[in-house]
């Protein structure tokens, strides 16, 4: 079977994708489940959907467009702020957009007008992690004008936290969020529809028995696809943290030395070598020798910061396209395939890169390989 590649086990993406919209659920919170770091890949998307996902959001419209080409049919958010550029594709895809700039929400309107729609939209607020979002003084002002575009229909507000600052969802953020919907729906005669809290991040807060207020929606990808909550990392107690995995194959095997020799500079990617000593005096080779594997898999694959390989192999270095692992004491021959687990960060690379094929695997049926293309 084609190296490297991503094993994704659909059945233990649907337990974990069950099983919080059920914990969740009984919070009166629904979920959005979010497919950016799936590519948009359209078998997950259906594996979500099954799961009783109340809707998908993806931060590119071309995933979007992915999923629609497939037949996906479930309501869809874009979860980015669209660009002006794609304004007609986002109307055309998208059912709701997050958005932060009235100028973007008056070419939306232009844009559905255009197409004889109505284009949904949630404001996103800003409440500390210094990512997206509208001041909270700005919010109702905001809110006043998007009203006052044509085809145009506030669905809701929302926040963004852990992403850029890691600034944690709290009692305190959290009831700010409410009691700027309570102060929305006063103005405007209405009530929002929807009241999105965050992502994976929000997970610990909603689930303490804490009061969720107003929060009705969470957009949840890493805690489903890799069961963490991304704040600490941690598993979530009852979900699978192996539903996807990376397999590379060994191209080198060999005994060399454990440390480099010559004159030491900067490596490929800007930095210097841990292991780098001042150069032998004698025949140039250091004290100390390691079975060294190279596998065909690098930083234009994964990010290699976030691979976890299985006991007793360590990663020592990568480079663009070779991933470097010790392995204690015993080669690994030449063609052997090794699993690494993923970070969010490694999954999200090794997903958008067209060198690793994706297989998807159910216990009910056959496996499917997506080949990688080139």
């Amino acid at each position: 079977m084609t190296a490297p590649r991503l094993e994704i086990d659909l059945d233990k993406i649907h337990h974990n994708a069950s099983t919080l919209v059920e914990r969740l659920g009984a919070r009166g919170i629904g979920v959005t489940g979010i497919t950016k770091a799936a590519l948009g890949a359209p078998e997950i998307a259906a594996t979500l959907i099954a799961a009783g996902v109340r809707g998908l959001g993806d931060s590119r419209v071309e995933n979007i467009e992915t999923m629609r080409r497939a037949g996906i049919s479930a309501p869809m958010t874009l979860i980015r702020s669209p660009m002006p550029s794609q304004v007609k594709r986002v109307v055309a895809q998208a059912d709701i957009s997050f958005n932060t700039e009235l100028e973007v929400v008056g070419r939306l309107s232009f844009a559905a007008q255009a197409a004889r729609r109505t284009h949904g939209i949630v404001l996103m607020v800003e409440l500390g992690d210094l990512r997206e979002g509208i001041m909270p003084g700005d919010l109702e002002s905001s809110v006043l004008k998007v009203l006052s575009f044509p085809n145009i229909a506030l669905r809701g507000i929302g926040t963004n936290l852990a992403c850029r600052s890691g600034v944690a969802p709290d009692a305190r953020n959290m009831a700010e969020l409410s009691a700027l919907a309570d102060r929305i729906d006063a103005g405007s005669g209405g009530r929002l529809g929807i009241v999105s809290g965050g992502n994976s991040a929000n997970l610990s807060w909603a689930l303490s028995g804490a009061d969720t207020g107003r929060i009705n929606d969470l957009r949840l990808g890493e805690a489903i696809l890799l069961g963490r909550e991304p704040l600490h990392r941690r598993p979530i107690d009852g979900l699978h943290t192996d539903a996807i995995t990376l397999i590379a194959e060994a191209i080198e095997s060999k005994l060399k030395p454990s440390r480099p020799w010559g004159e030491i500079g900067q490596s490929a990617f800007g930095a210097v070598s841990a292991s780098a000593v001042k150069p032998d005096s004698g025949h140039g080779m250091q004290p100390g020798r390691t079975v060294q594997t190279i596998f065909a898999l690098g930083r234009q694959d994964t990010d290699p910061d976030g691979l976890v390989p299985p006991d007793g192999i360590d990663v020592l270095g990568c480079s663009s396209d070779h991933l470097i692992v010790g392995s204690s004491g015993h080669p690994l021959s030449v063609g052997a395939e090794i699993r690494f687990q993923l970070n969010y960060s490694a999954l999200a690379r090794a997903m958008t890169s067209p060198f690793v094929a994706r297989v998807m695997k159910e216990s009910s049926a056959p496996i499917r390989e997506s080949a990688a293309t080139y």
